[in-house]
This record gives C-alpha cells, structure tokens and sequence, in this order.
C-alpha cells in the first residue's frame, strides 16, 4: 500500500503541474487579451480530464489530441451558447454528442480514443459555471477562438509534462496490453446499449434538472455521465454513483468548514489546487475520494466567482443524488449490459 500511495502521489504531481502549466499560459492571456476569468476554469478543466486520458500515449494518440481537442472545445462554445438560448435544443445535442462518443467504440480502440477527446469539452462545459454564475458575470465569456486555443495549450502542457515525466523521472507509463475487441452476440451490441443507456439518463438529467434546480442543471446532468461512464454492468453503475453520492457528502462537509473560515481570494484559489492534487492522489484507492475533491473544489470556485456555495451545498447534494438515480435506473431497465462484455 506504501508503495501504491508512493507512486498515486508521483502521477498527481505529473498531473498537477500540467494543470498548472496550462493554467499560468490560460493566466497570461487572460491578462494579455483581457479575458474573462472562465477562461482559467476552461485551462485547468481541460488540463485535468487531458491528462489521465493521455499517461500512456504515443506520439500518434498526442498528435491526434492536439488535431481533436481544440476543434471540440471550440465546438462546445458554440453548444453552451445554445444551451443558454435554447436549452431543449442545445441539451438535445449535448445528449446526442455523449452517445455517439460511446457507440462509436465499436470501430475499435481508435475509434474509442477518438470518442473519449470528444467527451472532454463537453465535461469541462459542466465544469465551467456558465449559466450558474452570476448575470454580471457572464459577460465576455470565453469565445469559440481562445476555448480553441486553451484546448491546444492543455495539449500541448500534458505532453511536455508527461513526457519529461518519463524521461527523467523515477517511472514511466506503463501502457497495459491492448486486447483486440470481440464482436458480441448480444443484440444490440453492448456500445449501442450503453450508449442508449448514456442518453437516456442525461436527457432526463437535463429535464429534471432544469424543472427542479434552474441554472443549476449541471450538477444533475455531470453526475449522470459519471456514474454512467465506462458502464462494466448494473452494479458497476450503482457503485460509482453511491460513492459519488458518499464523496459528495464529505466534500460538501470540507467545504462548509472553508466557507465558515471565511477563505476566499488568492488563498481560496490555492485551496482549489491543494484539494484537487489531494484528491487525485486518493483517486486510484476509490472514487469517493475524487468526487469529495470535486465538491469541495468546485463549491469553492463558485464561491470564487460570487455565488453563496455555502447556501448552494444542499441544492448540490440533492442535484448529484437525482443524477446518480436516473444513470443507475437507465442502466438497470434500459438494455441492461451483462457483467464483462466488451463495448463492441
């Protein structure tokens, strides 16, 4: 265990200082080109879901990053655009962008790569508080060309750091093996079901989470994709949405003790680092810690950009549950997927 935590702590500072490279490249533009500060939210959302994806890729897979990323995260401007002016439709093709990223897998491990870039932008357009923030806040928000431009610096900072990672540090990347994809006899094949399954429970996400909690639907509609992400069967689903759920709850406890310490400004933005290198650290022993990490870090941003996060926490804890149901609902009725089966 001494020896897992070990090398848990070497791949969160890998992490952790490509969020922060990109991050003080997103801080100079911002001030450069007089940007608003979502711009660094993009940065290091970015960054963050980049670099797991990336750890054990060769130079193919960082090229065809470099060439997918930016193009989608420039597109997800445009779809947050038209979610705020037209949410049936823009959440319609949200939903639709998450299912075909999943249906493709059946075109094998490119194709899955492939879906999973395009997943990132669309994560990240959850993570940055676009609707949720305050009216006086929400002008000049980040443009198609600078979220085009951040997607590419996200690139461009987790090669470097991973690949200095590997050259001078004490591991590297140990790509496990890749096992050709078997073609299933089930009927739908496995991708089209989790990718129905994946659709359903975000349109209903979207839905509800907009009859019930306004302007902050994404906290329905991100757990929904989390506990519904890399569906292994029903009691897969159901366990990472109890610890989201689990995570969630501590993490809204670690933030209300913040808020009550009355941390705010630069420190509160140190604080949202610290909590997330801690919580990438934990990652890898269970999920509840990553999604405790998440809530507090998050409630804090917002806190950052005006909002009461500390009144929030609730709305929150009751937003994450409701996601958490319907992806575990979705995956159990809906063209449920047997234990083991390939996504082919």
């Amino acid at each position: 265990m001494t020896a897992k935590l070990i090398r848990n702590a070497y791949e969160a500072a890998l992490t952790m200082t490509a969020v922060l490279l990109c991050w003080a490249a997103a801080l100079t533009l911002e001030s450069t080109e007089g940007l608003h500060t979502d711009v660094l939210v993009l940065a290091v959302a970015l960054a963050l879901t980049l670099a797991s994806t990336q750890r054990t890729a060769d130079t193919r897979r960082r090229l065809t990053s470099l060439g997918v990323l930016p193009v989608t995260a420039g597109a997800s401007i445009f779809l947050g655009r038209l979610i705020a002016s037209h949410y049936a439709i823009g959440a319609a093709v949200f939903t639709a962008g998450l299912a075909l990223a999943i249906w493709i897998r059946r075109y094998g491990p490119a194709a899955a790569k492939a879906g999973t870039l395009m997943t990132l932008p669309l994560i990240a357009l959850l993570v940055v508080p676009g609707p949720a923030l305050p009216p006086e806040a929400q002008s000049g928000l980040v443009t198609w060309f600078w979220a085009a431009l951040i997607g590419a610096l996200a690139c461009c900072s987790v090669w470097l750091v991973q690949g200095a990672g590997d050259r001078y540090g004490p591991w590297r990347a140990q790509p496990a093996p890749e096992q050709p994809p078997r073609r299933s006899r089930l009927n739908p094949r496995p991708s089209t079901r989790m990718a129905l399954q994946m659709a359903a429970g975000v349109a209903a996400a979207f839905t509800l989470g907009h009859l019930l909690f306004d302007d902050h639907w994404p906290w329905v509609v991100l757990t929904a994709y989390v506990a519904a992400s890399g569906n292994r069967g029903r009691t897969d689903v159901l366990r990472k949405g109890v610890e989201r759920l689990a995570g969630a709850c501590a993490g809204t406890l670690l933030a209300t003790g913040v808020a009550a310490a009355g941390i705010t400004g630069h420190a509160a933005v140190a604080l949202v680092f610290a909590v997330l290198a801690v919580a990438l650290w934990l990652r890898p022993l269970n999920y509840a810690y990553w999604a405790a990490g998440m809530t507090c870090a998050l409630s804090l941003l917002l806190g950052y950009f005006g909002q009461d996060a500390q009144h929030l926490l609730p709305t929150r804890l009751e937003g994450i549950a409701l996601g958490a149901a319907l992806s575990v609902a979705s995956a159990w009725w809906l063209l449920p997927v047997p234990r083991r089966r390939t996504a082919t």
